[in-house]
């Protein structure tokens, strides 16, 4: 089996990055001349994947302007958030309720993703499947961090993910859920670390090790630190 589409959490205020957020939404943000976005999608298309969901809310016009211009050879479908911004748990589900799969690809665009990224997601893909789950986090060591201020998220014990003392992992912005984690919500404005948290106390948080070197857009001193690197 094989997922057929993605989702690109793309409302983000952007905070931690102004004031160049203020006029500019964080997906937008550039690395190599190429937009956070923009690196995303590619990757995106690579994977396969047949179809995008893209949210929106701060300075959302830009982004859908963007993505008329460029002109993507894959199906992107924008979905507002609406009057006030959903946070990561309301627009995932927001953007289930256009959709008529099961499983979805979700993807921070503010890790630059690349075409490194694919085999891993191909095997997060596989072991998803073959193991009939409903979630999987894609994580790496904290010694991967492009930043080091990164403090572990959780541990990784034989593909469960739990929270401890000492975590010495971080989500890096990929992520499987299947829609029946969210029956008890509603389209309002939650984080995706509530749904996390109900699966933790079940000890049903699965987790896949990334080996890949991780760079994200932490804050504004980060993305500086990038954009010379």
């Amino acid at each position: 089996m094989k997922i057929n589409t993605a989702f690109i959490l793309s409302a983000g205020l952007g905070k931690r990055l102004n004031p160049i957020t203020l006029s500019t939404p964080k997906p937008l943000l550039k690395l190599n001349d190429v937009t956070m976005l923009e690196s995303c999608i590619h990757t995106i298309i690579k994977i396969g994947i047949k179809k995008v969901f893209l949210n929106t809310f701060h300075l959302g016009n830009q982004i859908k302007d963007f993505i008329k211009i460029k002109n993507f050879p894959i199906d992107i479908q924008i979905v507002e958030d609406g009057a006030k911004i959903l946070n990561t748990g309301g627009g995932i589900l927001n953007m289930i309720h256009h959709s008529k799969e099961n499983d979805f690809l979700i993807f921070n665009p503010d890790t630059l993703w690349s075409e490194k990224y694919v085999d891993e997601i191909n095997k997060i893909q596989r072991f998803y499947f073959s193991k009939k789950l409903n979630n999987i986090l894609l994580v790496a060591k904290k010694e991967l961090s492009f930043d080091k201020s990164f403090k572990g998220d959780f541990k990784l014990e034989k593909n469960l993910l739990k929270k401890e003392k000492i975590n010495n992992f971080i989500y890096i912005g990929c992520q499987i859920l299947n829609k029946n984690l969210f029956k008890n919500y509603k389209v309002d404005h939650f984080s995706i670390s509530e749904v996390w948290s109900d699966l933790l106390r079940k000890n049903k948080l699965n987790g896949f090790e990334s080996s890949n070197k991780f760079f994200h857009l932490t804050n504004l001193e980060t993305f500086k630190k990038l954009k010379d690197f």
